[in-house]
């Protein structure tokens, strides 16, 4: 039912030549790749080509790139470099065959009438590169944390290619309902992460590095994999950490370790 992608926070600080080439011999389909990580690949001399070839030979889709930033609150003045900066990578997140680029909101509490306004301006620059802007909703920051507040600005919106991106440690740190999932259909999930939390620290104390194997916390992921498949999503589980315990250990072994937990789970 579901495909397994590794995002490549997971595995830490292995270069992304090395994370894409693990990812297919741990045995996963797809490999979420970082921007910041593309570009450093870039600037010592790699390409783009590297990438693809890199890619094709662990047969890897990528289901996403990471990420879009400064857009959501972007004024009239700032907007034109802002454009400059996302159509950049597009056009990188295009080149690798990745359907979506992820859209990170504002921190702080932002005006959702200009985050609406400009998701679909980003929305239209994508259909223009072929990729799709996916706005992500992030559990930590002021306003925009909750599958609720995602599906505001995608209505808002009015475009038949707005999505978000699920991912049970947002919506735990977001203070939101995992059966709040029933409110969206397939096609607005553009990909879903995959990862648990600990019951401790509280939920307003923890952060990305709070993030844990799925099923060494406490979340219901057997729920959250049923309510997923309840809206007839059928495409990626991404596992993602941002631990440091397993960025110290050895990567292969950590993505094989997370994809046999991700499958115990959403198989069981």
């Amino acid at each position: 039912m579901f495909r397994y992608a590794l995002n490549a926070s997971t595995i830490q600080p292995t270069p992304i030549l090395e994370k894409i080439s693990i990812a297919g011999r741990a045995g996963y389909g797809a490999i979420e790749l970082w921007h910041d990580e593309i570009d450093e690949h870039l600037a010592h001399g790699g390409t783009l080509a590297d990438l693809q070839s890199a890619l094709a030979d662990q047969n890897l889709a990528v289901p996403t790139t990471i990420y879009l930033g400064g857009w959501f609150d972007a004024d009239d003045a700032a907007w034109p470099g802002v454009r400059d900066e996302c159509a950049c990578r597009m056009e990188q997140a295009a080149a690798l065959g990745a359907p979506h680029i992820i859209a990170g909101p504002a921190d702080g509490r932002p005006d959702y009438a200009l985050g609406a306004r400009r998701y679909r301006e980003l929305l239209e620059l994508g259909e223009s590169i072929g990729v799709h802007p996916a706005m992500e909703f992030l559990g930590f920051v002021g306003k925009l944390n909750t599958i609720e507040d995602a599906l505001e600005i995608m209505t808002a919106t009015d475009h038949p290619h707005a999505t978000t991106v699920l991912d049970p440690f947002h919506i735990f740190r977001g203070g939101g309902d995992l059966e709040s999932i029933a409110k969206l259909t397939a096609n607005q999930i553009a990909v879903s992460h995959f990862n648990d939390t600990p019951a401790d620290p509280p939920r307003e104390e923890q952060h990305d590095h709070s993030r844990v194997m799925p099923g060494d916390g406490h979340l219901n992921l057997a729920r959250y994999c049923e309510l997923l498949a309840d809206t007839d999503y059928n495409s990626w589980l991404s596992l993602e950490l941002f631990n440091e315990q397993h960025w110290a250990e050895d990567p292969l072994e950590v993505a094989r370790i997370g994809l046999e937990k991700m499958r115990t789970i959403a198989e069981g």
